[in-house]
């Protein structure tokens, strides 16, 4: 292959390191050699990292493994990939998930990862986010059936709901109120029915299925993304004091992309049929006001500081789990399967912001 297109040439600094990282995954990566994986939503987030290190692992290991990456905007696509648009390892199609799948090759396996996630969604465009999850999935899940691919299901932790049973954690099993009378609840409501809408193709058509329930993802992610943990980096790169407008209770698993990115991979070729893996870390399970003071001690000679916008806010917050269980997951499923964060919250921040002012 032409250097021009090595993955090595198109993505420098902490960003390769990271991608790197994934495709050195300790797994069984013979599974995947000379398949071919669609990954739909791949412009997304957790996505390219995926897209990436599957290419990376053709560069380092001639791995033949082709991707079809399926995008909503081939120009968006395009910036972001680069001279990797040109590989022929990889197929970008351009179509809306929610359209019936015709794709030029069969899969082997599919990762569903398209989705619309952020608040700006469920308040704008609340059918196009149930929509993705719900007929999306139904198109990714019909496709998966005419090829006999594994698929695996990006779900979420918002399926838990409200859980006020006193526990401390959520287990798989966990589960709580959801009004579905609620335009707010488009998302959590549609990752719910996403995952009995595969475990239904499995008892009837014996597809093989796998489900993930990502935590709060965070890396790096644009300056404007509105999402609070990325407003904290976004701070960090401008050089911002970082201004807290509440107490930051909220109690919440985050969990770095390449891990992310790393336990997908391992639950689609050795995770269970239709058991939901959580997919989070202890070493990430903090408070919003933690996660904005990891941001700040992360750079001391940046002189940044944090502060609250009302003085009775500072004080700090204790968890009451008796009216609520916070979001805060038990991975211990997935670690049976040998996987294991490798990025705490302070390391995953000092990656993020040396990534946008790389690419800056």
């Amino acid at each position: 292959m032409e250097k021009s297109l090595l993955v090595e040439s198109n993505i420098k600094g902490q960003l390769f390191d990271d991608i790197k990282e994934v495709a050195e995954t300790d797994m069984d990566w013979s599974q995947l050699e000379g398949k071919t994986v669609l990954i739909t939503g791949a412009s997304g987030f957790i996505s390219f990292h995926l897209v990436a290190a599957l290419l990376l692992r053709n560069d380092m290991y001639n791995s033949n493994i082709t991707v079809m990456g399926m995008i909503r905007s081939l120009d968006r696509a395009l910036k972001k990939y680069g001279n990797l648009a040109e590989r022929e390892d990889l197929i970008l199609e351009e179509q809306d998930v929610c359209t019936p799948f015709d794709l030029l090759l069969p899969a082997d396996y599919v990762i569903h990862a398209a989705s619309q996630a952020s608040n700006w969604h469920f308040e704008n465009d609340p059918v196009g986010t149930i929509r993705a999850n719900l007929v999306g999935t139904d198109n990714a899940l019909e496709y998966a059936r005419r090829c006999g691919a594994v698929t695996l299901i990006v779900s979420s932790l918002k399926t838990y709901g409200l859980v006020t049973d006193g526990s401390h954690e959520l287990m798989e099993e966990s589960q709580g109120y959801i009004d579905p009378d609620s335009y707010k609840n488009c998302y959590a409501v549609g990752k719910r029915a996403s995952e009995t809408l595969a475990a239904s193709y499995a008892k009837q058509y014996g597809l093989d299925v796998k489900l993930v329930r990502p935590s709060y993802i965070f890396g790096a992610a644009s300056l404007d993304d509105d999402r609070v943990w990325a407003q904290f980096i976004a701070n960090v790169v401008r050089g911002e004091n970082i201004l807290l407008k509440s107490n930051g209770a909220p109690y919440r698993s985050f969990c770095y992309v390449t891990d992310t990115a790393r336990a997908i991979l391992m639950v689609l070729l050795k995770g269970e049929n239709v058991f939901p893996y959580n997919i989070s870390s202890k070493e990430g399970d903090v408070t919003i006001r933690d996660f904005a003071k990891k941001a700040v001690e992360a750079f001391p000679e940046r002189g940044l500081s944090l502060s609250f916008a009302n003085p009775e806010d500072e004080k700090e917050v204790t968890i009451d789990y008796s009216k609520q269980t916070p979001e805060i997951m038990n991975s211990d499923k997935l670690r049976g399967l040998g996987w294991e964060p490798y990025v705490d919250i302070t390391e995953g921040i000092k990656r993020a912001v040396r990534i946008l002012e790389e690419l800056m």
